[in-house]
């Protein structure tokens, strides 16, 4: 598998809105997927973005079920894929996107495998994600996700707060006032501070200002134009934003 070429092709599939077909035709183990995945970043790094945060997926035990896999993945944020609470948000280059709301920590010192988790944090706040897979009808192996930076496309962060209790608190996500999704951040691995333990061992070392995303605390939902996405965390607060389609 040549790893720069992939890597070219998933960067031109997000930035061109044009899928790849997936099902199997990428990298064939994790190894080779973060490879590739390193590879996709430095591009994105290359053209002037700057590294912003580091994200996990599968922190849903169910999930990581059905995917029949043991291990959480992660992938990496950047300034470019920032989007103000309360903000607009354009969609118009992503392929079938999808949010879910998440909890989001602020690193306000080093955070290593294990250190002391809450002394590296300096702040909590509700998040939404935007996920959009490049790969064909959002279907993917493990590798080919994995290389594809974990789906990430956009992340808004609401207020922040000092931090408390995250065990099962209530999370609502509201799509045009209306509820799309409810649930728990017990949904994230049991506790968020698992997926922040989580996040320090597969990284090594994550530098203060880091945001970390937990994981989804629920399903995530399909997004279109002109919609209004809200996300509430009890005890945490409310994040949202506005999508549509630049003309």
């Amino acid at each position: 598998m040549n790893i720069t070429a992939l890597a070219e092709a998933l960067d031109t599939a997000a930035r061109d809105g044009r899928p790849l077909a997936g099902g199997g035709s990428g990298p064939k183990d994790t190894g080779e997927a973060y490879a590739v995945q390193e590879a996709l970043v430095a591009r994105r790094l290359a053209r002037g973005e700057r590294l912003t945060g580091f994200k996990l997926g599968f922190t849903s035990v169910a999930k990581m079920r059905q995917m029949g896999v043991s291990d959480l993945i992660h992938g990496r944020l950047t300034d470019r894929m920032e989007i103000p609470d309360g903000g607009r948000f354009d969609i118009s280059r992503l392929i079938h996107p999808r949010v879910e709301p998440e909890v989001a920590f602020l690193l306000g010192d080093t955070l290593r495998p294990g250190g002391d988790l809450m002394a590296a944090v300096a702040a909590v706040a509700p998040a939404l994600e935007v996920i959009d897979s490049r790969y064909d009808g959002f279907r993917f192996s493990l590798p080919e996700v994995i290389a594809d930076n974990t789906s990430a496309a956009g992340y808004a962060v609401g207020p922040w707060s000092a931090p408390g209790d995250l065990g099962n608190l209530g999370v609502l996500l509201e799509l045009d006032g209306r509820p799309a999704e409810t649930g728990s951040t017990a949904a994230i691995l049991g506790h968020p501070l698992r997926a922040l333990a989580a996040a320090a061992r597969l990284a090594g070392a994550l530098e203060a200002d880091t945001v970390i995303l937990a994981g989804a605390a629920t399903a995530a939902v399909p997004l279109s134009p002109g919609t209004h996405v809200r996300a509430t965390v009890a005890g945490l607060g409310t994040v949202r934003f506005t999508t549509e389609e630049d003309a």
